[in-house]
């Protein structure tokens, strides 16, 4: 599979992360069909165009945290998107998955949306 593909798959799974809710960069990479490639998530992420569209802001590590970026700020951008539509952090500066996790509704754990 191309970068490409992979990245036209990666993107719209992210697109489908509705408002309010997020995903994990492994999350988007087994509903992409490319299970085990979560850093391919932040390589398509990091790619995106100003203006692209696609809701990138939705998409964190394992544990609920923004990833660090190589430009300073863009975390606080990240947050303030996700605070605007309702995701709360905790004190660790963490997102409670449990709670604001998208849990897409695909008929089950390993269909893929792409």
């Amino acid at each position: 599979m191309s970068r490409a593909e992979s990245y036209h798959r990666i993107y719209r799974v992210v697109r489908r992360i509705p408002g309010g809710r997020v995903a994990t960069y492994g999350q988007v990479a087994r509903l992409a069909g490319l299970a085990g490639h979560a850093r391919q998530v932040g390589y398509a992420l990091h790619a995106l165009p100003e203006g692209s569209g696609v809701p990138w802001h939705r998409v964190l590590n394992a544990r609920g945290e923004i990833s660090r970026r190589a430009e300073p700020g863009w975390e606080g951008v990240q947050r303030s998107l996700l605070e605007a539509e309702g995701v709360c952090f905790d004190e660790r500066q963490r997102v409670a998955l449990a709670r604001f996790g998208w849990r897409p509704r695909t008929g089950g754990e390993c269909a893929r949306l792409a």
